[in-house]
């Protein structure tokens, strides 16, 4: 019996519905934005179910469903402005205004991912890894600065390991123009392209200790400590906001200066996101239940912090967190 639009069948569903987490990445990849992802990836399945009668096995159902959330992806983007970081928009600023920062409403800015949206414990440990390097905040970042096009191209390319010939099919162009659109794409975003030194790696000793210090001091309010927390390049960004600063002096001026919690005024707790070491930040109310007020996803070196992307108006519960704590 040919499949309708109006009852999918068990056979779909069961090859299907396994690949959700890894369609969500993909779609992360290519808007920036875990809510469009879930959002095309419902669509893609959709589409995929009202066309299942269609499919002629002539590839695998997953190459079938990346073919679907890749066009997808693109019409999206034809409505749709890229996602960039602060950083990604201008110069840190020279200093930390005492005045209140503003909100850059009108730009839609990147947002993080769950790590727990991308795998789970029944993902190969190998995939994981994998996963993890392609949602780096570093790379969908500078993703987000290439062309549509070009983003697709280096994504099912470099990302996903097809063939130039797989990916001209999937966009209907032609082999010569998926090897030139992925030269383009490569040389624009050398320096953050996932490598093997970027593979996640077991926390030593000292950043541990790190780890500790950092959520001391931010609990603490400790600006001195949070001074000593970052590298002499260090970046803090956090958008909404357009400003950014550079170096462990300035980051600990701007939430002496911006936050509005007081000593003991936060509690953070630990979570993952995109593939990184991430907290959980919670500001005390006047009822004194702390509820949620910030992410911090943080790229660490060897003894210090190297980077941190503040985010705000997360939902928590994404990212396995409580909706308040109490100590």
């Amino acid at each position: 019996m040919p499949v309708t639009s109006t009852a999918p069948t068990d056979d779909f569903v069961a090859q299907a519905d396994s690949y959700r987490r890894e369609l969500i990445a993909h779609c992360y990849r290519m808007l920036g934005s875990l809510q469009d992802a879930e959002d095309l990836v419902q669509e893609t399945y959709l589409k995929a179910w009202r066309s299942y009668d269609r499919f002629e096995g002539r590839s695998s159902v997953r190459t079938w469903l990346y073919k679907i959330a890749t066009t997808t992806c693109l019409t999206a983007l034809e409505s749709r402005k890229r996602r960039p970081l602060p950083s990604g928009l201008g110069a840190p600023a020279d200093d930390v205004p005492h005045e209140k920062v503003v909100e850059s409403g009108e730009v839609p800015w990147l947002q993080p991912i769950p790590d727990g949206m991308i795998a789970d414990t029944a993902t190969d440990p190998a995939s994981i890894v994998g996963l993890r390097e392609s949602t780096r905040l570093a790379f969908i970042a500078a993703l987000q600065h290439l062309p549509a096009r070009q983003r697709a191209v280096l994504i099912l390319r470099d990302v996903l390991k097809w063939r130039a010939a797989e990916v001209a099919s999937a966009l209907e162009i032609s082999t010569a123009a998926v090897n030139s659109v992925l030269q383009r794409a490569r040389a624009q975003i050398a320096d953050v392209s996932p490598t093997e030194e970027d593979r996640p790696q077991p926390l030593t000793a000292e950043q541990e200790r790190l780890l500790e210090r950092y959520v001391a001091a931010f609990e603490a309010k400790d600006v001195s400590t949070i001074v000593d927390l970052f590298t002499a390049e260090a970046v803090w960004e956090m958008p909404p906001f357009r400003l950014w600063v550079r170096g462990g002096e300035r980051i600990a001026q701007l939430n002496a200066r911006q936050c509005p919690a007081g000593p003991d005024g936060l509690r953070l707790r630990h979570t993952r996101a995109n593939g990184q070491l991430a907290f959980g930040v919670y500001i005390r109310g006047e009822d004194d239940v702390f509820r949620p007020f910030q992410l911090h996803v943080l790229e660490l070196g060897d003894t210090r912090v190297e980077h941190v992307v503040c985010f705000f108006d997360v939902d928590f519960a994404k990212f396995g967190l409580p909706d308040s704590v109490t100590d």
